[in-house]
């Protein structure tokens, strides 16, 4: 999990911040401020992994901010003014937001950031197991997964999240290739480059899509289309 602050001193815009966190599973908001000085004390006591910081601020702005920690963690700009971009580069930060800021923009930059960090950290994740379970190294935890509870993987760049009935998406730092060599082949059928699907778990299927869970719809692409034809037809009571 990265640990992340984020400032801002318009409230809306940092309550927005706040909520793209909340939602991203690889990411924990462990404090927010209105202030750049109030996030200096907290750094002094407390660690973080990434900050997500307005640039235009009073007493201090964000860009000050960062300069002026002389071991910062990694920082994401967010901004309304374009013209500070080439300077947000010049921290070494991951990546300039501007404002307004959509979920899906969000979500680039904290993959990159996701990406840098636990390369750094040295956190490719491996996996361990049988055709019953298997053990990953998700952040800075080894999980157990139950291959019968997952659902459906999804790939996300240089990650893969897991998303498991009843249980929150697992990231790891991983290959999607590796996963679907270790997945039993009876079970798991990788349906489109981004997707691989537990079979025991589909319920319905729509017009080359999976449906899980009523609006989540998974694509089944022309490359993967005539295998998981067979599938259904070697599976079709006629």
């Amino acid at each position: 999990m990265i640990l992340c602050i984020a400032i801002d001193d318009e409230p809306l815009a940092l309550k927005q911040i706040a909520g793209y966190i909340d939602k991203t599973p690889f990411l924990d908001l462990i404090a927010h401020f209105e202030s750049a000085l109030q996030a200096i004390s907290f750094l002094q006591k407390n660690e973080a992994d990434l900050m997500f910081v307005d640039i235009n601020m009073p007493d201090l702005s964000g860009m000050d901010f960062v300069k002026s920690l002389n071991n910062p963690p990694k920082v994401i700009f967010t901004t309304a003014y374009s013209e500070y971009a080439l300077e947000g580069f010049r921290v070494d930060a991951i990546d300039y937001l501007l404002k307004p800021i959509g979920y899906s923009e969000f979500l680039k930059a904290a993959e990159k950031a996701n990406e840098r960090i636990h390369l750094k950290e040295g956190e490719n994740a491996e996996v361990h197991g049988n055709d019953k379970f298997l053990f990953i190294k998700s952040e800075y935890k080894i999980l157990r997964i139950n291959l019968s509870d997952i659902k459906y993987i999804e790939s996300m760049r240089e990650y893969v999240r897991i998303h498991s009935t009843n249980e929150k998406p697992v990231m790891a730092l991983m290959r999607m290739k590796k996963l679907e060599e270790f997945l039993p082949k009876t079970n798991f059928m990788r349906v489109h480059r981004s997707f691989i699907v537990n079979l025991d778990k589909i319920t319905t299927v729509e017009r080359n899509r999976i449906v899980f869970d009523k609006n989540i719809y998974i694509p089944v692409s022309q490359q993967y289309k005539e295998k998981f034809q067979k599938y259904l037809d070697d599976n079709f009571l006629v």
